[in-house]
């Protein structure tokens, strides 16, 4: 019975002292690394609420990179809008000046050539280049905004508003407008026209000779209504950009919000973690030096 009770006694306290030991291994170790949860089998429903997390801050992140790109094509857009304004600006302008009963052919030729200039530039500026190296005023499909052929007739390319780039859950921004907005559209005796076709059957009225008569009203009255058009297109995309730096807030708001929690869950309290430490290697000592004294008693000590 003795033999019996002594051996439980030091299996007990080897249990004990072994617990103690390795409860103080874990603590340092959670002191040293900063993190109190580092498998999932300290707390299962802990861990996998910190793979959650870990997933939505990879999804945020993802939304933030077509955020800043997004940002950076309105702002392509806008600048190139900003050319396109002042173009139409010196078109408007020109038409003017052709208009004048006053104007010799020769002036008129001059005033021919600068428009198709200026329509030149416009052409350039709609197949412009966005960030991602795609047509900044392209629409859905098409590889350009638009053509021209071997008579220098403009047409737009493609069809649909430009692709939406997508910078949330459930939330996307386009981030241009097409071509065909911006310069098409507009209206004529035969429908809907386009700036480009109204500057250049000016530029060819006016190298004609004469008074360009009807052709310089319907192209000042055309500058006119793609100017109203730029202006709207320049409002809308500065609303988009708002919208940018309204989801971009979100997603830092979220992702605080995250941290803290993360942090809550897996982080070490260094206050409570060396508080233990210092409770628990106490603990650890008292249990070592009773067991050591413990041990030293001889038979005699016991019958004494």
């Amino acid at each position: 019975m003795t033999i019996t009770s002594t051996s439980s006694f030091y299996d007990h306290a080897a249990a004990n002292l072994r617990t103690l030991t390795g409860r103080t291994q874990t603590i340092q170790e959670q002191i040293s690394s900063g993190k109190k949860l580092t498998a999932p089998s300290e707390d299962a429903v802990g861990y996998q609420r910190l793979q959650t997390i870990a997933r939505a801050g990879a999804d945020d992140v993802s939304w933030g990179k077509n955020i800043s790109l997004a940002r950076t094509v309105l702002n392509q857009a806008d600048t190139s809008l900003d050319s396109v304004a002042n173009q139409l600006q010196k078109a408007q302008e020109l038409v003017v000046q052709a208009s004048s009963g006053t104007l010799s052919d020769s002036n008129r030729a001059v005033i021919a050539t600068q428009l198709r200039g200026i329509v030149d530039d416009l052409v350039s500026i709609a197949n412009g280049k966005d960030a991602r190296g795609g047509p900044l005023f392209g629409s859905a499909t098409g590889d350009t905004a638009v053509t021209r052929d071997a008579a220098g007739v403009v047409s737009f390319t493609g069809t649909g508003d430009p692709v939406a780039i997508p910078v949330g859950d459930g939330t996307t921004v386009q981030p241009s407008e097409s071509a065909q907005r911006i310069f098409g559209g507009l209206p004529s005796s035969g429908g809907t026209t386009d700036v480009f076709a109204l500057l250049s059957n000016l530029a060819t009225a006016l190298e004609a000779g004469g008074s360009p008569g009807i052709a310089a009203n319907d192209a000042l009255s055309g500058v006119q209504g793609s100017l109203d058009q730029v202006s709207s297109a320049r409002g809308s995309i500065g609303a988009r950009g708002a919208r940018l730096d309204l989801q971009s807030a979100q997603l830092d708001s979220s992702a605080l919000t995250r941290e803290t929690e993360r942090s809550g869950i897996e982080d070490t309290d260094l206050t409570t973690a060396i508080v233990d430490l210092q409770k628990t290697s106490t603990i650890l000592q008292a249990t070592q030096s009773s067991l050591a004294k413990l041990s030293s008693l001889s038979l005699f000590d016991y019958l004494r």
